[in-house]
């Protein structure tokens, strides 16, 4: 499966920065992956921060991991944890 990736940050409420990438299906409209970074801010609780499209754009086109796909597949979406964010919060998390 094919997913485009949204490269992501968010300054959190201490000033630090986030980064994470949204993976969704290939040609996913921006406001949905839009939606689903600030889902994924709510789940672990950074609910001070608003996440922008300016802050949320498209980066590449990627096959997904299986593990990735499973969860798109489920959900409509994966998280890529990377810089400055917490511990996973759930299976379909994974910190990069």
């Amino acid at each position: 499966m094919n997913c485009d990736v949204f490269d992501t940050y968010v300054t959190r409420p201490d000033g630090q920065l986030m980064h994470f990438d949204v993976i969704v299906p290939t040609d996913t409209e921006p406001e949905m992956a839009l939606a689903f970074g600030q889902a994924y801010l709510a789940a672990i609780g950074v609910t001070d921060s608003t996440l922008t499209a300016e802050r949320c754009r498209f980066c590449h086109v990627e096959q997904a991991m299986p593990e990735v796909e499973q969860a798109v597949t489920r959900q409509g979406y994966f998280i890529l944890a990377m810089e400055g964010c917490p511990p996973a919060v759930a299976s379909d998390t994974i910190r990069g």
